[in-house]
């Protein structure tokens, strides 16, 4: 007699979710501050600033989102690893025509 039980896929741990960091230019309009030193995260048209943003996940979920100055995220000494560089998906959808 055949065994009619189908086979099980073997179980894999849930992808715990991680703190994570990217650069970005401030955009116009930006109303947050900065989560090292308090002061608002500015858009300046002559400057090109960049910020920090920070993903913060708690316990793999997510928490919140903080907010740095470049400069301030490595004075703070990068709380959330190496800030990702990679431009964003519409940024690099753009380059690739």
């Amino acid at each position: 007699m055949a065994s009619t039980s189908t086979p099980t896929k073997p179980k894999t741990a849930a992808k715990k979710l991680k703190s994570r960091a990217v650069l970005r230019d401030v955009e116009p309009g930006s109303t947050v501050d900065c989560s090292h030193c308090g002061e608002r995260v500015k858009f300046q048209a002559k400057m090109r600033n960049k910020q920090v943003i920070c993903n913060v996940y708690v316990g793999g979920k997510w928490d919140r989102v903080e907010h740095f100055h470049s400069e301030c995220y490595e004075q703070a000494g990068g709380p959330y690893g190496d800030a990702d560089t990679t431009p964003p998906v519409r940024m690099r959808q753009v380059k690739a025509s």
